[in-house]
């Protein structure tokens, strides 16, 4: 028996991606974030990345957490982590831990039909309520990836390459990745790379900083 094995490279401009990826979707293409306590989020799918929308909205209440969009347990555990995070640095933030207690967040992934899980959205939801307590805006076309701990360590997540093709094919120019997954670079085609602004991350502060329009002011110790 002889069995042979043919390899096939094909090289793919930044131009011609849409072309080989099949036409964009117009979920799949940045919407634009004018509201605050609006992210976009990348996510891995079995067929590739996608990027998604992470939409936080308050109202008045008892600190209650709602959460829809067919999210699974591990993603659910990563908004409650995301809104305790919040509230342990309250004050880092230029909030007041009493007055969080006394606001309901919704938060809510569109396309509930479709069930999502994962902890690569933590990030993301931190960025969503953050940006909606403080009332600002996340900058045009930044979307992120990458997991959360109760520390505000941001950790490493599966599916970069897919991931920044998304992100590429969806008209994001800034993505926000966990420092672990620098390696995973060496993976993502140069011409997908050079079209984005990429920043890695150790801690939320960070993601913060290059997510929001502006930085809140910490309150004071008096």
């Amino acid at each position: 028996e002889l069995a042979l094995e043919e390899k096939f490279t094909v090289e793919v401009t930044a131009d011609q991606l849409p072309d080989v990826l099949g036409p964009s979707r117009e979920k799949d293409r940045y919407q634009g974030n004018d509201t605050p306590g609006v992210v976009t989020g990348l996510a891995w799918t079995p067929h590739g990345g996608d990027i998604l929308f992470i939409e936080t909205s308050l109202t008045k209440g008892n600190g209650k957490l709602t959460l829809t969009g067919n999210l699974g347990d591990v993603m659910k555990e990563s908004a409650i982590i995301a809104l305790e995070y919040i509230k342990s640095h309250a004050e880092e933030l230029g909030l007041d831990a009493d007055e969080l207690n006394k606001r309901n967040v919704h938060l809510h992934v569109p396309q509930g039909a479709i069930p999502k899980d994962g902890p690569s959205a933590g990030i993301t939801m931190v960025s969503a309520m953050v940006s909606a307590f403080t009332r600002r805006k996340i900058r045009k076309a930044v979307a992120m990836t990458g997991e959360i701990t109760l520390r505000g360590e941001v950790l490493p997540i599966g599916g970069l390459k897919e991931k920044l093709l998304a992100a590429r094919r969806g008209g994001i120019k800034t993505v926000v990745i966990p420092k672990e997954n620098e390696r995973d670079l060496k993976e993502v085609p140069d011409n997908i790379k050079e079209h984005l602004e990429i920043k890695p991350v150790k801690w939320i502060d960070e993601v913060l900083s290059f997510a929001l329009e502006s930085m809140p002011e910490p309150l004071s110790d008096e």
